[in-house]
């Protein structure tokens, strides 16, 4: 397939070469300019702009980090929907608010343009090993029509429902995971501060009641895993502001359905604070730092 390929951040990026490397016809775009250097050296076909990665696509990928971009991208005058050709798949991965994902749907219908939402779980190492699990919104006969270029980027795909529905999904996945990494940091910090090594701590949790997807592959503790961004000063990985992004999205959808959510919040509120003081642009797994003396 001929592929249009927009957002090449450190999950976009490692999808789009997964479907260049399965064999399918690439053109990509950035705004960043060394992303798309960085990916260009890897052999990926890279457009002069979002709108010139179009020409003879079938489909079209986003991967952007907010309902701002995919908006800003999609809708308007000069909005994507205005180039793309009817007929045309959009799968947009990014993680958004539904009712953006929903509004960019409705417009593409009117077009004769398919939107389906398929945002991801799995981090980095997911999305270069091609193991992400994607959460689809949309109609069902649409995600099997995206389904084989799925295969290619995820491990397990799930249809959510209706357009929308697979951003709810995700930001509910989300919220739990913003916070069992709080409870993970904070039951570790309380164990070193008590004399405690870390490596066995994390062994004991993790095979008793207390394991959890943190322990088993993304331990916070610098030193415990080597593969986890802890290890690697927190680089990489997925961002402490894109955590509270995602929370802040699972708070504004809670206030609108009227659901209790006082742990979310709690955990919002915590990411901020660690945003604040600096650690925006860390792995989200830097949340450690709030409770651990300081040296």
């Amino acid at each position: 397939m001929k592929i249009a390929f927009i957002g090449l951040g450190n999950m976009g990026g490692p999808m789009a070469m997964n479907l260049l490397k399965a064999g399918h016809t690439l053109s990509a775009f950035d705004l960043s300019k060394d992303a798309c250097a960085k990916f260009a050296a890897d052999g990926l076909p890279i457009a002069a702009s979002a709108a010139a990665t179009l020409d003879g696509a079938e489909v079209v990928v986003s991967m952007l980090p907010a309902s701002a971009h995919v908006e800003g991208l999609y809708l308007g005058a000069d909005g994507l929907l205005e180039k793309i050709a009817p007929g045309t798949l959009v799968i947009d991965s990014s993680t958004i608010a539904a009712a953006s994902s929903r509004k960019v749907a409705e417009a593409a219908a009117k077009r004769g343009i398919t939107v389906i939402d398929a945002p991801v779980s799995g981090g980095t190492g997911g999305a270069i090993a091609g193991t992400l699990t994607f959460m689809v919104g949309g109609a069902e006969a649409d995600l099997e029509r995206a389904r084989p270029l799925l295969e290619k980027m995820g491990a397990n795909i799930f249809h959510a429902g209706a357009a929308g529905a697979g951003q709810t999904a995700k930001i509910c996945n989300n919220m739990l995971l913003g916070i069992l990494m709080i409870g993970t940091s904070e039951a570790l910090a309380l164990g070193v501060s008590n004399g405690l090594d870390a490596k066995v701590l994390s062994e004991i949790m993790r095979r008793s009641s207390g394991g959890n997807w943190a322990l088993e592959k993304y331990n916070p503790m610098p030193g415990v895993m080597e593969t986890s961004p802890a290890s690697k000063s927190y680089a990489g990985g997925f961002g402490t502001d894109l955590m509270l992004k995602d929370l802040g999205l699972a708070q504004e959808n809670a206030a609108a359905v009227r659901a209790a959510t006082p742990l979310g919040g709690m955990a919002r509120n915590l990411y901020a604070a660690h945003s604040l003081a600096g650690h925006g642009g860390l792995d989200f797994s830097s949340v450690l730092k709030l409770f651990q003396k300081p040296h």
